[in-house]
């Protein structure tokens, strides 16, 4: 059972995964097995936490299935553009990728971190509290990156944005991949599926959905879907 909520550490979302149970709705449900366990691409870091072990995930450029056994996962997802001034690691060596939190900061205090989030009554909230601890430890992330993500999903164009933020292309591409873990035109397509998908899976039609998230028509939204979930919009929402 998946569930979330709005953290404490401002954009950001705590989340936790349990395996078995009922979907905690009806939205939960839809969709083949495969999409619901999949984790698509949303321009954003996760801070994870599984039955000993804390681990950093990167931002994607396709889905990811976890693989092994269903396991217990709790998890700090960062508003997009935060967490490398949170971990201390640019974005784009961690894209498409997990990697344990021991290969980031200093093993003995990862494990002494491990511990305590193994040892509390709830693994959650123990795990927001050390993201929380975090990011008032570390230095803030750059506002700038927040209106970026803005204009990029309200639909702007890059090289708009580059020049209403000041900022050159070059400068933005390269703010980009150590914020976002990809350039400028990558996060924005993510951010349009994003919008797409929430509107499909909001029962909207798949034509007025692609047309509303700024793809030219629904075949244009559903060649995106495909190269980067790998899914069609069908097993996504459970809709034909």
């Amino acid at each position: 059972m998946y569930a979330e909520r709005a953290s404490r550490l401002p954009g950001a979302v705590v989340w936790s995964r349990a395996p078995g149970g009922p979907a905690p709705d009806a939205d939960a449900a839809r969709g083949s097995e495969r999409a619901r366990s999949a984790v698509l691409p949303d321009g954003c870091m996760d801070l994870l936490w599984t039955e000993g072990r804390l681990l950093v995930a990167g931002p994607d450029t396709r889905s990811h299935v976890p693989e092994g056994p269903p396991r217990r996962w709790a998890g700090v997802r960062f508003h997009p553009g935060t967490a490398p001034a949170y971990l201390g690691v640019p974005a784009h060596e961690l894209r498409d990728r997990r990697v344990e939190l021991t290969d980031l900061w200093p093993a003995a205090e990862v494990r002494r971190l491990a511990a305590r989030i193994d040892a509390a009554a709830d693994p959650v909230l123990a795990l927001e509290e050390v993201a929380l601890l975090r990011a008032a430890q570390a230095p803030p992330p750059d506002p700038l990156l927040r209106e970026v993500v803005a204009a990029l999903d309200a639909g702007r164009p890059v090289a708009e944005t580059a020049d209403r933020l000041g900022l050159g292309a070059r400068r933005l591409h390269r703010r980009s991949l150590a914020a976002f873990g990809y350039g400028p035109k990558t996060l924005a397509r993510i951010l349009r599926l994003q919008r797409a998908l929430a509107l499909a899976r909001d029962d909207e039609p798949f034509a007025v959905a692609a047309l509303r998230a700024g793809f030219a028509d629904q075949a244009h939204l559903a060649r995106d879907v495909r190269e980067l979930t790998g899914m069609t919009l069908g097993e996504l929402t459970g809709r034909r």
